[in-house]
């Protein structure tokens, strides 16, 4: 099965807009306040995001941002989101164009993606999926990390026609844990990113993954 970005599953959470938009100039105006945030949470953090200056840097009323959002982390949910949509979409794309024979090589792409949004994005480096505000602002009942690795099983199964099983679903949560952590780890020792860092983590996520195909199943 060839992967599209319309194969994807939309992120799972609960919608963080008190009302969602619907004319062209609401859309836009909600997206200046998403872009605005990003900038913001990269210059003073999430802690000096408020919605005043949020207000202030979109070039909207105070009124218009909370017409959208009731508070400043309804903001960055849904720009978490977005990040989350523009992932999945970026992957997708790489995948069409990546001659990818193994679905653990598949994941080496997520990885790449994932390191490019980090040098690339605004806001994404600083709030990568949320977790720098909520562990659970993806999803109410699991953290980031769980909600990604479960996009990515979807993705692979799709992609490499697999079984979907849990063993795949236990080895991505464990692979998603550990990438995440070591590229956190290199955008601390880079601004750039440690390129040491993060080839080490691709070959360790790399190695891990290939050994889970021959490795007997976790007991989960």
């Amino acid at each position: 099965m060839t992967v599209t970005a319309s194969t994807y599953p939309r992120p799972v959470a609960t919608g963080p807009l008190r009302r969602v938009p619907v004319q062209g100039r609401s859309v836009a105006r909600v997206q200046r306040m998403l872009d605005a945030c990003a900038g913001i949470v990269d210059e003073v953090g999430y802690e000096g995001l408020t919605t005043t200056l949020l207000a202030e840097r979109a070039g909207v009323a105070i009124g218009s941002v909370y017409q959208f959002f009731p508070d400043k982390r309804a903001v960055v949910q849904a720009l978490t989101q977005r990040n989350l949509e523009a992932y999945l979409g970026r992957l997708a794309d790489r995948f069409t164009a990546a001659e990818l024979t193994d679905w653990w090589e598949g994941v080496g792409a997520a990885i790449d993606v994932y390191i490019h949004m980090h040098r690339t994005i605004p806001g994404f480096r600083t709030l990568h999926f949320g977790d720098v505000v909520d562990v659970h602002l993806l999803d109410d009942e699991q953290d980031n990390n769980a909600v990604i690795a479960e996009q990515l099983a979807e993705v692979l199964v799709a992609q490499f026609d697999l079984p979907d099983t849990a063993r795949l679903r236990f080895a991505l949560a464990i692979a998603v844990e550990a990438a995440d952590a070591l590229i956190k780890l290199a955008f601390r020792r880079d601004p750039d990113g440690d390129d040491a860092v993060l080839a080490e983590a691709k070959t360790l996520v790399r190695e891990y993954l290939h050994r889970q195909v021959a490795a007997p199943a976790p007991s989960v």
